[in-house]
């Protein structure tokens, strides 16, 4: 289970800039940017952020999964266990399967605005498949305008073009509604590692296929 420091409360501001902010360097010693403190945020209401749904959407059973898409226990339950799940109990109805982003670092922020770029939920859990497959290649070396660069290259496969990226990638609102909701989720949840799960409100962490399996058989049945 991955357990990490989530950007601090309050840093919203400096999530709420535009391409210039995400092409650039954070200070290695804090991760913000020079002068981030004084960022100024988007003036007005702020986007809605919809939640992702997969399955059945008026099944009585619900799976709400916490991630980030730069987790590398996320990739790798999404690699296994969650093949099993989507083939055994999203495919065949039986459960609503809930994605909610994580947002531990400016690289998981970026990845999920390009996902949810579109809108649709089926191009959310597509590129999320490919962001989990080739999660070593994208974040590799770590260096940010690097990485910006090898998203927008997966996007690229999926079908986006420089234009709607580039709409995406500098919508400073969609970037600051997107962490006031990763922050209230966390907090009204007790979300604080990756993979977590809320199966009909009750939390659990990340487990084996089977024991997930039960629980779920267990509330069908």
């Amino acid at each position: 289970m991955e357990r990490r420091t989530f950007l601090a409360a309050g840093g919203g501001a400096m999530l709420a800039l535009g391409t210039g902010w995400m092409l650039s360097r954070p200070d290695p010693a804090t991760g913000l940017l020079p002068g981030a403190a004084h960022a100024q945020t988007t003036d007005g209401a702020l986007p809605e952020i919809v939640d992702m749904v997969k399955g059945n959407p008026d099944a009585d059973v619900e799976v709400i999964e916490y991630a980030s898409f730069t987790c590398p226990h996320c990739a790798s339950f999404h690699a296994n266990q969650f093949q099993l799940l989507n083939s055994n109990y999203l495919e065949t109805g039986k459960i609503r399967f809930v994605y909610r982003e994580v947002y531990f670092d400016r690289p998981g922020l970026w990845a999920s605005m390009i996902a949810r770029c579109t809108g649709d939920s089926d191009f959310f859990f597509a590129f999320s498949d490919l962001l989990y497959q080739r999660q070593s290649e994208w974040l590799a070396g770590g260096d940010p305008s690097v990485i910006i660069n090898e998203l927008r290259t997966l996007a690229k496969t999926a079908g986006l073009d420089d234009a709607t990226l580039d709409a995406c990638l500098s919508d400073a609102a969609k970037a600051e509604a997107l962490f006031t909701w990763y922050q209230e989720n966390a907090d009204r949840d007790g979300i604080n590692s990756t993979p977590s799960f809320l199966i009909d409100g009750e939390k659990y962490g990340n487990m084996a296929y089977d024991e997930f399996a039960g629980i779920l058989d267990g509330k069908i049945g």
